[in-house]
């Protein structure tokens, strides 16, 4: 099969459609013909070589973390799913480095469900991994409805489905972002709040993944809550505030409430280009120049 590969670490040249076995599923595992997958920042950053801690194996290495695409295999003991049904879902790739850039990919089947009917897998692949932190990010303050979020980085892919996911639980967020982004904040009923502005008052809670530091613990309240955007980025807890951080978990139950809210209109799914194996190189030259609003997703 093709699949995006690399054998050393650099920049996006380092990058080739290599041809590599066809994965065979094991117990609890099924195959996915992949339709679609998304480049993540996470990506880039073992690419070249700077990601901080060792990985499970060794180059060479294919990249991707989500997937939309068409069961293809089961293993034994996999009784939801059957060849031919259409699902999504996602691989922790630093735990497996099995790339979901390529045109089979092997994966739990705890980890899939049923992809969004009527939705382009283009679209519904921009759902597991982002949609499951910002999920697992709320799920951790345990906020009641009414209560008041501060989001910063609103208008990346984690912070748009954190906006969504606090309006369908009735939360109160204000969303940091961009003078560009307003409309998109607000669409998401959210108060919009430039980058440039001092956040006013105090919130329940802030999940921070513009990466702005513990100095936002002032705008917590005494006993509330706030989410960092990676465990390294954990402040200390003060005047009773529980920290977090963030670190997305497969989960198909849990992406499959998801997929309902993206079927009931509740979660606005965002394309920023799709590229084809071909054009891996660009792909990732375009995330890494930044100010990507919607995925980057890679089709075979």
């Amino acid at each position: 099969m093709r699949a995006v590969s690399y054998a050393e670490f650099g920049g996006p040249e380092v990058l080739r459609v290599a041809e590599v076995p066809v994965p065979a599923p094991g117990p609890g595992q099924v195959r996915v013909r992949v339709a679609a997958s998304v480049l993540h920042p996470v990506d880039l950053m073992v690419r070249s070589g700077r990601f901080p801690a060792p990985l499970p194996t060794g180059l060479p290495y294919t990249p991707g973390w989500d997937v939309a695409g068409v069961v293809d295999a089961a293993g034994d003991a996999v009784e939801q799913f059957a060849p031919g049904d259409e699902v999504i879902g996602f691989s922790p790739w630093l735990q497996t480095t099995s790339g979901a850039h390529a045109e089979y990919v092997v994966l739990d089947a705890a980890s899939l469900t049923g992809a969004p009917s009527g939705v382009p897998a283009t679209e519904a692949a921009t759902l597991p991994t982002n949609g499951l932190a910002a999920a697992q990010a709320l799920d951790l303050l345990e906020l009641p409805e009414g209560s008041t979020v501060l989001v910063t980085g609103a208008a990346g892919q984690v912070g748009g489905f954190v906006l969504a996911l606090a309006r369908a639980a009735g939360l109160r967020a204000t969303g940091l972002a961009g003078d560009g982004d307003r409309e998109f904040v607000e669409s998401l009923g959210a108060t919009f709040l430039a980058r440039t502005e001092e956040p006013a008052g105090v919130f329940d809670a802030v999940i921070d993944l513009a990466v702005i530091g513990s100095a936002l613990l002032d705008r917590v309240r005494d006993g509330g809550g706030f989410v960092a955007a990676s465990p390294p980025l954990r402040p200390e807890p003060v005047r009773g505030i529980r920290t977090f951080a963030m670190e997305v978990s497969s989960d198909g139950s849990r992406l499959e409430g998801l997929v309902k809210l993206v079927t009931s209109g509740d979660i606005p799914l965002r394309v920023a280009g799709v590229y084809r194996f071909d054009d891996a190189a660009a792909a990732h030259d375009r995330l890494a120049r930044g100010g990507v609003r919607g995925a980057v997703v890679i089709v075979p």
